[in-house]
């Protein structure tokens, strides 16, 4: 009886699938917008068939357009998906380009692949480039050995992003031969290049945790930026790190018995790509949201999320509240840009962003974060740098840099941003709180409240 009873499971859950395909084929997706009805913003409207990882995958169009969202409102309950969202272009005006217009709506509406699995989230197969992967304990200088390592072995870094979070370092980076300017495909080659990348990220401390993959696939580089981190458990905080909480997000988790959700309320100081890092975060950790409400319009960012896990629960217990709190926080502040933006723009050649790391390098800079990119033929990269020693970076330092580089080539973008204290104590408030009769919340005591 067994037996039978493991058929039919395994018969429903394929019908169940079948149901589904057949569902989104009958209703497939439909993507409106609305450059009249928003005196400031451009609105946009998506309606699909609901499945789980689809407002992340709406969220990664609009962010990788580089589009500001300003305000969204998500409806999911159901098996409808229904999304309002609020987008403005990096000046701050409603999105006009036609090019950029057809493009969201070939991308979300009944032309996009919403009901395939072969998204720009999953891995596909390039042999334009080899990616490589690395995770390990950051230090200053990290990114000048990785990189002259990689020249010594001549391959060329044409796409490369970088994040250090919490003494943590992750990059995916792109590789091509010096020779070919195609993918490295020789295994004995590919074998070596990983061992002595490993070496690098471990140092001195054989025995610090480092990972080092190598593959020809592409992935989503900064949702695979926070896979990495969060699988290297970089949201864990040491004890001692009590004196840099005022800087982190407010972040606060109650449960609604009534509705059987649990809520996630964040306030932030508003950055780019905000929204996609909370909802990368909450759908790699198998939770869906059923309703959300954001709004950035100001200096401050407050996202409220209504959530279960993929299996219909809410937060279960103070273990799981504070993961979700700690691992928030960190998606957060991985992207957060702390210290002098420095712009490069140059010809690209092999050997260029090991060069310009060692300058770094010498000067006592170390990188907390960077963006490689190569378009025809052009390196155009930025580097986010501060003192190794954790003071303001120098002037003298920077025209001593820039005459070893080119004034001309590398150019200062912003100056090293103060520390600011994180948004004031504030009483816990609901922006969907006219949604709902009732109003029966537990707060489990698990509020972030920083000042």
């Amino acid at each position: 009886m067994a037996y039978i009873s493991e058929v039919n499971m395994s018969f429903s859950d394929d019908m169940d699938d079948e149901y589904g395909k057949l569902f989104r084929r009958v209703n497939p997706p439909r993507a409106v917008i609305d450059n009249e009805s928003c005196k400031n913003a451009t609105v946009i409207r998506v309606d699909s068939a609901n499945k789980h990882g689809i407002l992340l995958e709406v969220v990664q169009v609009l962010t990788d357009l580089n589009l500001i969202i300003t305000k969204a409102y998500i409806s999911s309950d159901g098996g409808w998906f229904m999304d309002v969202f609020n987008v403005t272009d990096q000046e701050g005006n409603k999105v006009t380009d036609e090019g950029i217009l057809d493009y969201i709506l070939k991308s979300l509406g009944p032309e996009s692949c919403f009901t395939s699995s072969m998204r720009s989230v999953g891995v596909k197969p390039s042999m334009d480039h080899t990616a490589i992967e690395l995770t390990g304990c950051d230090r200053p200088g990290l990114l000048s050995e990785v990189s002259a390592v990689l020249a010594h072995l001549k391959c060329n870094v044409v796409n490369a992003e970088v994040w250090t979070h919490n003494t943590r370092a992750a990059s995916v980076m792109h590789v091509t031969d010096e020779e070919t300017g195609g993918a490295i495909t020789d295994p004995e080659r590919l074998s070596r290049i990983k061992k002595l990348l490993c070496n690098v990220l471990k140092g001195s401390s054989k025995s610090s945790q480092a990972k080092t993959v190598v593959s020809h696939g592409i992935t989503h580089t900064a949702r695979r930026l926070h896979q990495m981190m969060f699988d290297d458990r970089d949201y864990e905080r040491a004890d001692d790190d009590a004196l840099v909480e005022n800087k982190r997000p407010n972040v606060n988790v109650v449960n609604w018995h009534d509705k059987d959700y649990s809520v996630v309320t964040i306030q932030s100081k508003d950055r780019p790509k905000l929204l996609f890092d909370t909802v990368c975060t909450l759908t790699d950790m198998q939770y869906v949201v059923f309703h959300a409400n954001i709004n950035a319009e100001g200096p401050e960012a407050y996202q409220e999320y209504y959530i279960r896990h993929i299996d219909g629960s809410p937060v279960k217990s103070d273990a799981e509240r504070e993961r979700v709190i700690q691992c928030l926080e960190a998606a957060i502040e991985r992207r957060v840009s702390e210290g002098l933006k420095l712009e490069l723009c140059t010809t690209d050649r092999v050997g260029l962003l090991s060069d310009v790391t060692r300058i770094f390098r010498e000067n006592s800079l170390t990188v907390t974060r960077a963006e490689v990119t190569t378009k025809a033929g052009k390196a155009i990269n930025t580097f986010y740098v501060r003192d190794a020693s954790g003071y303001p970076v120098d002037s003298k330092t920077i025209d001593s840099i820039r005459q070893a580089i080119g004034q001309t080539i590398l150019k200062v973008k912003g100056s090293p941003e103060e520390l600011k204290n994180g948004p004031q104590e504030s009483p816990t408030r609901f922006l969907f709180g006219g949604l709902f009769k009732s109003r029966s919340f537990v707060n489990f005591g698990l509020v972030r409240s920083y000042s």
